[in-house]
């Protein structure tokens, strides 16, 4: 079974740049997008076989998440049920069979650390809902998580220490989020390797290969066995983020 999580970074931009044509070229059986910026009845777009489940952000042109899944889930559920965070369209969570799926597009604690403060209570609330989760089956959680855990996961760590996705704050929640019973795949899988998956659109960052990893797929420790692959597919453009995949049994 594959799943594929990618920040789109605007839904309609990246159909006009080959979304359809790398959306069936993956084939996943989960498909999960974040940073949509799109409201219902925006953009038309099926896919045979796949139901799709979209949450919008209260606000025009911002945030959102979608899922396309091949597998009718026994239930849906939108946002973390706290008001204070439910109104950005950044979680969906599909309960299957024997495992949650959650989509995430964490929020960015923006230029100067604006909403860095925000940023540490949503850490603590989202960490607290997928615990919750956990007590009654596995979850696998994607998306853009925005931080970059360790050191190897960006291309200039040292000058980027207080810059928002790599400050102790937010590596120090991930840190924490994984010590609570969850497992990062990709590093799981390839704990030297350095690949990225975000660019910044300026200085030519993603012809230098100068990004960051912030999109993941974690697991509950319970489902290694059945964790056959991680990848990131570097080789797909459309979007600031590349989508990256995880592989189960």
């Amino acid at each position: 079974m594959r799943l594929v999580s990618w920040n789109v970074n605007g839904l309609r931009a990246c159909v006009g740049k080959g979304f359809e044509e790398s959306f069936k070229a993956l084939d996943a059986d989960f498909f999960c997008l974040q940073e949509t910026k799109i409201q219902e009845g925006q953009l038309e777009l099926t896919f045979p076989g796949y139901h799709a489940y979209w949450n919008y952000a209260d606000k025009k042109g911002y945030s959102g998440t979608a899922i396309y899944t091949k597998h009718q889930p026994l239930s849906v559920t939108y946002g973390i049920g706290i008001d204070e965070h439910d109104h950005e369209g950044r979680v969906i969570t599909l309960e299957m069979e024997s495992f949650y799926l959650v989509t995430c597009y964490t929020p960015n604690s923006q230029d100067g650390l604006k909403r860095l403060e925000y940023r540490m209570k949503w850490e603590d609330d989202f960490r607290a809902y997928l615990m919750k989760l956990d007590e009654k089956k596995p979850v696998i959680i994607c998306g853009d998580l925005n931080v970059a855990h360790e050191e190897i996961d960006l291309k200039n760590p040292k000058t980027n220490r207080r810059n928002a996705g790599f400050t102790d704050e937010e590596r120090e929640k991930m840190t924490t989020l994984l010590g609570k019973g969850f497992t990062d795949s990709f590093r799981k899988k390839y704990p030297e390797r350095v690949t990225y998956s975000w660019w910044s659109y300026r200085f030519h960052a993603r012809e230098k290969n100068a990004g960051w990893r912030i999109d993941y797929f974690l697991y509950s420790n319970r489902m290694e066995e059945h964790i056959l692959d991680a990848k990131i597919h570097t080789e797909i453009m459309g979007s600031d983020h590349c989508p990256v995949e995880l592989e189960i049994s």
